[in-house]
């Protein structure tokens, strides 16, 4: 694929027809040649053939890549923020779908197609013209299956250059802002981020309170549940574990 890209420059540019919404300025247009360093797209052939993971290696090496030149496009472009939101609005309200992921990967259906659903859906969501070009290099390439593998790397690649500590926030029901800010505030200073970004899901186990997860793949807990407090306690009384009823 980087010998290709090498041979002739390709803009992220739709093949099919764009809407008048989606129809970059010339001066806009951004090209892979001229803004992407060509050898971060290249995706090298693993030494070692064959074997468990062989697989899974290979597709992260490609999300890995193609993250990295939209990320390269949006910092060019200077909406690395506004590139990361729209991302996210397509995975969470277009590629969660599996009936949307079953039309993108079925060989059946014709690229010009598929390239005017990604120009319907862009125009819809009013994603910015780069995304949606980047989508239809990732149908041309055959790489749409991959788009949220890319979107995660992507975020990561975000979080690292605006300097941004990401927590999941768990708790029994959805807490207020107020308290949403002043953990943001405790893994500020926690981790020395110049950022927090917190996630939040429901998780009836804890009882009541809350848990955060934070760091590298949130391997640090800070555990504030009841259901902690119980297990502590039980474990003082030398009850071992005791079941909850709730």
């Amino acid at each position: 694929m980087a010998a290709a890209l090498q041979q002739t420059p390709i803009t992220f540019r739709s093949r099919s027809p764009p809407s008048a919404q989606l129809q970059p300025k010339p001066t806009s247009k951004l090209s892979l040649s001229s803004n992407l360093k060509l050898t971060r797209l290249a995706i090298k052939p693993l030494l070692r053939r064959g074997g468990r993971g062989c697989g899974a290696r290979m597709a992260n090496t490609a999300s890995s890549s193609y993250a990295s030149a939209l990320a390269d496009v949006a910092v060019a472009n200077d909406s690395l923020a506004a590139t990361a939101v729209d991302v996210e609005k397509l995975v969470e309200k277009v590629f969660t779908e599996d009936a949307i992921m079953s039309y993108f990967t079925n060989p059946t259906v014709r690229d010009e197609a598929k390239r005017e659903a990604v120009d319907e859906i862009c125009e819809s969501l009013k994603v910015q013209p780069h995304v949606a070009n980047f989508l239809n290099i990732l149908v041309e390439m055959k790489r749409i299956d991959l788009i949220k593998e890319i979107v995660a790397e992507f975020e990561l690649i975000v979080n690292k250059l605006s300097n941004t500590e990401v927590a999941t926030v768990a708790s029994v029901v959805q807490l207020q802002p107020q308290h949403l800010a002043e953990i943001a505030k405790r893994v500020q200073k926690l981790t020395g981020a110049k950022n927090v970004k917190l996630k939040t899901v429901i998780d009836e186990s804890l009882l009541a309170g809350f848990t955060i997860r934070y760091g590298n793949s949130g391997s640090k807990l800070i555990d504030m549940s009841v259901k902690k407090q119980l297990e502590e306690i039980a474990a003082q009384l030398d009850l071992g574990d005791i079941q909850l009823v709730g």
